[in-house]
């Protein structure tokens, strides 16, 4: 679940480990951007999204945005769990900070300085020269393909992030989409090439592990694929299909 297609990096994840999985995708075109919504307005957005979700009887649900788990996490885990696990998007701060830095972190306004992201900083950074890098448009820009508008908000977030960093994280799983434009922007000359860290493998693989199942990659590509948009069933938005973790669900999940 997620407001939009920011699920897609986490979804193309799971599809890869397991390409015999039927998958529900949930998202908000009625409500999103969420990022802008206060938090209270944010965790009713993502309850209603879950709930559509919940109704289809998943056997775990995953929150495929940083700033709905920053907010409706604790709510979400409450009103599911046990029944359904509950998997959260938590940014790559802890393996990030263990190549020792300077690190940047990408994310949106939403979730740049808030308590949650600070204290992820003061858990695993400590020591770690780490600055936070708030997005303004990206997340937009990328949920809608436009080019120009992903290109404008890169260079402007790229303007902000300190000439030495070696290490940057991707705060919110839109970026995960455009994540060798980011790397084209804060790359300098001379420097080693610069580490990204996202978050879609290893929440996949956290989604497996909560329900007791191993990766198959090798499995038959048969799992189904089921779009829900702000709880009516549709396909996925056209600007999905811009990327090519849209284009791989596309290509290898029949219809439903």
């Amino acid at each position: 679940m997620d407001s939009g297609i920011g699920l897609l990096a986490a979804t193309a994840a799971v599809r890869r480990l397991r390409p015999d999985a039927d998958l529900v995708l949930s998202l908000d075109p009625d409500g999103m951007p969420w990022g802008p919504r206060t938090p209270e307005d944010l965790t009713r957005r993502a309850v209603a999204v879950a709930d559509a979700a919940a109704a289809h009887r998943p056997d775990a649900l995953i929150i495929g945005c940083n700033t709905a788990t920053v907010h409706a996490l604790p709510a979400l885990r409450a009103r599911l769990e046990p029944a359904i696990p509950v998997i959260g998007t938590v940014p790559a701060i802890k393996p990030a900070a263990a190549g020792g830095g300077p690190v940047a972190i990408w994310a949106t306004p939403a979730t740049t300085g808030s308590s949650y992201q600070r204290g992820l900083i003061n858990d695993f950074a400590d020591g770690v020269t780490v600055t936070e890098v708030p997005c303004f448009g990206l997340a937009e820009a990328v949920e809608h393909a436009d080019e120009s508008a992903i290109d404008a908000a890169v260079t402007a977030a790229a303007a902000l992030t300190p000439l030495d960093v070696t290490t940057v994280v991707l705060g919110c799983t839109h970026y995960e989409l455009v994540a060798e434009r980011i790397r084209a922007a804060v790359q300098r000359p001379d420097f080693p090439p610069l580490v990204l860290h996202g978050s879609a493998g290893a929440v996949a693989a956290q989604a497996l592990r909560r329900l007791g199942r191993q990766p198959a990659p090798e499995a038959e590509a048969k799992g189904t694929l089921t779009v829900l948009l702000s709880g009516r069933e549709g396909k996925l938005p056209e600007p999905a299909l811009a990327y090519a973790e849209g284009r791989l669900l596309q290509a290898v999940s029949p219809a439903q």
